[in-house]
This record gives structure tokens, C-alpha cells and sequence, in this order.
């Protein structure tokens, strides 16, 4: 299914992540032994390393990076926005439960049409949602757009890595392992198969730094994360 486009890949990713929002966490354990968890706080220092305001997390989720983000010294209110409810409510619950409500706040909103003026925020996150968007150009510009001049977009994404043994191995695994471990855990073997088929389709990590810089972002930059399986880039809004 990750060949879908437009309202079709829509309608497919809404109903896949609403089918597996209450198993969601676990999977992303399981799938990167943890270490996602630790890639979402580097991805929250660096969007706000000697930012001050509002920090955004687009498509966020359970909320990992909108509650890493609250924890970052100068964020002064983390928002995260999804587009479904399912995870919405997730997220809240997460935040009741490490008693964060009051620093993270939620909104049901669509990632192409964010609901907020320009330059509401000091800076934008987005972790492993790009490829699930049906227009990832206009999402990244929603994130520019939405950021004050001086303010910082930071991804976190897979990206299809470089040919070599180690590609054909994390491959391996990504199209027969992960697809039977979503069939036990999350009773959902159709959802992930759609992610390394995903992975797949996406722009490696040069193409979507180019994507970023053709927005108007300076100092754009990445680096790789997870044996190179895992991407996490920067950029800055320009001052003017």
C-alpha cells in the first residue's frame, strides 16, 4: 500500500495508525530496542538548543517529542498536533501519567493545513512521520511557515540507506521480520508491511536536505542515526 497518493494514502495511513495506536509505543520499542526513545530527545535539544517560546511537534503521535520537547530549557509550551484522535488521546494519557500536562497541550489538526499563525513557534519537529504524508513538500512548508524567523526545523525519519552488506541485512529484516512482529504484537501485519515498503519509497537523506534548502532553510545539515538506518536533519528559518 505505500504506493498509494494523494486521498487514497490519506485514508489508508489514517485507518492503519488508528488500528495500531494502542500498541504503537511497544512496537517502536521492540523495533529499535529503545533507542528511538533516545533519538527523539537528541531531536528535541537540537530543535530548541538557544531557542526561547513555543515548540511544535507535527504528526506527533504519542507524543514522545512534544514531551521531550517540554523538558528543553527555554521551551516555554510544547504543542503537538495529529490528525487522528486515537493518538491524541494516547498522548494525553502519557502526559497525565509523568504529570506534564500543563507544559503539553494537543490539537486535532491536519499537518498540511496547521492550524496556527505564521510564526507562532520557536521552532518544529517532525519524527517518522514525513513518509506518511501525501505531500511532503507542502507539510515541510506548513513547519517553515508556522516558525519565526530565527526559529529551527529538525526531522527525524528512516531513509533508504546507502547499497552495501549492511543495506541488504537491515533490509532483510525490515521486510520479513518487522511485517511477523507486528503480526504477534500488534495483531497487524498489513501496518508493517507498509513501513519498510515505505522506507523504501522515500527520499535519501541528500534529497531531503535539498528539499529543505529549496524552502528557504540555512545551515541545513543531517546525520545519521541507527547503523545509518534512522536520519535526523536541521535547518534554520532565515532572521530575514
Amino acid at each position: 500500500m505505500a504506493h498509494l497518493t494523494g486521498e487514497s494514502k490519506r485514508q489508508y495511513v489514517a485507518g492503519m495508525f488508528a488500528r495500531i495506536a494502542e500498541r504503537y509505543d511497544l512496537m517502536n520499542d521492540l523495533m529499535t530496542a529503545g533507542l528511538h526513545r533516545r533519538w527523539k530527545r537528541e531531536t528535541a535539544r537540537l530543535a530548541s538548543y538557544g531557542l526561547q517560546g513555543k515548540a511544535l511537534d507535527v504528526a506527533t503521535g504519542t507524543g514522545d517529542l512534544v514531551l521531550a520537547l517540554a523538558r528543553c530549557p527555554g521551551i516555554e509550551q510544547s504543542v503537538g498536533v495529529d490528525l487522528l484522535p486515537q493518538m491524541i488521546a494516547a498522548a494525553r494519557k502519557k502526559a497525565k501519567c509523568r504529570r506534564m500536562g500543563g507544559k503539553a497541550t494537543w490539537v486535532l489538526g491536519d499537518a498540511l493545513q496547521l492550524p496556527f499563525p505564521e510564526g507562532t513557534f520557536a521552532c518544529a519537529t517532525a519524527g517518522f512521520s514525513l513518509r506518511n504524508m501525501t505531500d511532503l513538500h507542502g507539510a515541510l512548508a506548513e513547519m517553515v511557515r508556522v516558525v519565526r524567523p530565527g526559529g529551527r526545523i529538525t526531522t527525524l525519519e528512516l531513509s533508504p540507506m546507502p547499497r552495501g552488506p549492511k543495506s541488504v541485512l537491515i533490509r532483510w529484516c525490515f521486510h520479513r521480520v518487522v511485517p511477523l512482529m507486528g503480526q504477534i504484537v500488534a495483531g497487524d501485519r498489513a501496518a508493517y508491511t507498509y513501513l519498510p515498503q515505505s522506507v523504501d519509497r522515500f527520499l535519501d537523506a541528500d534529497h531531503l536536505a535539498s528539499l529543505l534548502r529549496g524552502l528557504g532553510l540555512t545551515g541545513v545539515g543531517y546525520s545519521r542515526l541507527g547503523f545509518g538506518t534512522v536520519t535526523l536533519h536541521w535547518g534554520d528559518r532565515p532572521s530575514n
